[in-house]
Order: C-alpha cells, then sequence, then structure tokens
C-alpha cells in the first residue's frame, strides 16, 4: 500500500449508530458502521483526519454526526444538513467542527434545475455567514444546467463523487466542461471519491482520465474520500427502503492507490492534506 503523507484526510465518510433513530421517510435503511470501526480504517490506511458527512437516512437530525465531533475533536470536521425554517444552533454547530452543509439532490432523485435550486439557495444564505461551504450530491446535468447560478452563491460549492460523471463517457460528457470552469474559476470543489459510484470497469481504470482532468484543471480543488462504509449494497424499492442494506464491499487501501497513481505524488500531497486543510480549517 502506498505511504501517504501526515496530516491526511479522508473527506467523505458516514457513522451510522444505533443509539440514534433515522428518520421515518428515508431511501434506504442501513446497518451499523461505528465510530471505532472508522478508526480502525484510517489507522490501517495511515490517515489522520477525517470529514463526517450527514447521510440521508438521519434527514436533519445531525445528533449522530455532532456526537462524533466531540469524540474527535481537531481530528474531525462535519458537513451537516440544514433545515433554515428551523433555526439551527449554527454557531454551537461551528464550535463543534462543522464546516458545511449538504443538499443531497441524487438520493431523493431531484433532477429539475428550478426545484434544486430552491434548496441550494435556502442553504448557501443560511451559512454564508459562517465561512462554510455548500455540499452538493447531484450529476453533471444539473451542474450544467445551474452552473451560472452555482458560481454566483455566496459559498463554495464541493460536488460529490465526481459529479457522478459517467467514466465511461469520457471527458467529452455533457456537463464536464461546466464542472472543470466551476472548479477552475475557484467557485467549486470536487471530491475524487467512490469511483466504483461512475465506473463498473476493471480496477475502475476508466476513472483514470477523469481524475487527471480534473486535477490538472485544478490541483487546488480536489479532495478525496472513501465514501465508508458504502452505502448501496443493493438496488433500492419502496419495498425494501426499511429493511438493512448490505454495505457494498469495497477495497479502500486499493482505492486509496489509485488515487496517487493517478494524480501522482506532488498532487496526491494537496488533495490528501493542503487542500482539505484549507477548505476544512484543520
Amino acid at each position: 500500500m502506498t505511504a501517504v503523507p501526515s496530516g491526511a484526510c479522508d473527506c467523505h465518510v458516514h457513522v451510522f449508530d444505533p443509539r440514534f433513530p433515522f428518520a421515518g421517510d428515508r431511501a434506504y435503511t442501513p446497518g451499523e458502521a461505528s465510530g471505532e470501526q472508522l478508526d480502525e480504517l484510517h489507522w490501517r490506511l495511515g490517515v489522520s483526519r477525517a470529514v463526517l458527512v450527514q447521510p440521508s437516512p438521519y434527514g436533519t437530525d445531525n445528533s449522530c454526526l455532532l456526537a462524533q465531533l466531540r469524540l474527535r475533536g481537531e481530528r474531525a470536521r462535519g458537513v451537516v444538513v440544514v433545515d433554515p425554517a428551523s433555526e439551527p444552533p449554527l454557531r454551537e454547530w461551528h464550535a463543534a467542527g462543522v464546516r458545511g452543509a449538504r443538499v443531497n439532490l441524487a438520493t431523493f432523485a431531484v433532477q429539475d434545475p428550478e426545484a434544486a435550486l430552491v434548496p441550494l439557495r435556502a442553504a448557501a444564505a443560511a451559512i454564508a455567514d459562517f465561512g462554510w461551504h455548500l455540499q452538493v450530491f447531484t450529476d453533471l446535468a444539473v451542474v450544467a444546467a445551474l452552473a451560472d447560478e452555482l458560481a454566483r452563491l455566496p459559498v463554495p460549492v464541493v460536488f460529490d463523487h465526481f459529479a457522478l460523471a459517467r467514466a465511461a463517457a469520457g471527458l467529452g460528457q455533457p456537463g464536464f466542461p461546466e464542472l472543470t470552469d466551476l472548479l477552475r474559476s475557484g467557485a467549486a470543489y470536487v471530491k475524487l471519491s467512490a469511483p466504483h459510484r461512475i465506473s463498473t470497469a476493471s480496477e475502475h481504470a476508466d476513472v483514470a482520465p477523469v481524475v487527471r482532468a480534473l486535477v490538472e484543471a485544478a490541483p487546488d480543488r480536489a479532495l478525496w474520500g472513501t465514501d465508508w462504509p458504502h452505502t448501496g449494497g443493493r438496488p433500492r424499492t419502496a419495498a425494501n427502503r426499511l429493511t438493512v442494506e448490505p454495505f457494498a464491499k469495497i477495497d479502500d487501501a486499493s482505492a486509496l492507490d489509485r488515487l496517487v497513481e493517478w494524480a501522482g505524488p506532488v498532487a496526491s500531497r494537496r488533495i490528501l492534506v493542503d487542500n482539505p486543510v484549507a477548505l476544512y480549517d484543520f
């Protein structure tokens, strides 16, 4: 396994703790994925920092994430889901280590640009005074349709999981130019996380050109994450959303090795250490 630089950060993980109840309207039901298991993974990978991201089964109740942040102190940062109508304690959350708010469009199949813009603007307005970023889980079609609007938001935007670019479609696929333009402008970051979500090729080899293009476009706007514990281990239906969904079996050490190989050692240090330090205020 590749030796990672000191201070490396896994910028996209979730914890599922049965002591914290899931939302009734959740799209899926995960099994347990504890903070102790996450620590064991990071020890094996040589990763010393983490960004915990609010997963959709918890809805707008960020209690599990906040509990993990308080246990971890300066080793972790958080990205919450904000309900602007509820007047959440953003100052208190900031002190606990929260540095971003997430809008999850993909899980709930929000594809209409006008519909997507409503929660994006609301969340951005709520967090702007705290210096946070807006993390968005969506695909390239939405990125392309809203590129100008996203660039005008009062906070930086972070796209999950390659903005769901399809690796097999290559660099000429619709929406990819808009994504790279947003990165170059400094308006956005992209997470080079979960290549298994965008590729079915052996060793995800077709992701390599995507990584290289994104890093070449803006090496200071790329981040990396495991997406542990890898939700989505089966197709989701209305009938199975309340039964426990298995986690996908992903080799995180191999995924990290591939990232370093594809990006190269100099850019990898920026992706793993320097960029997270700047964005998440470590």
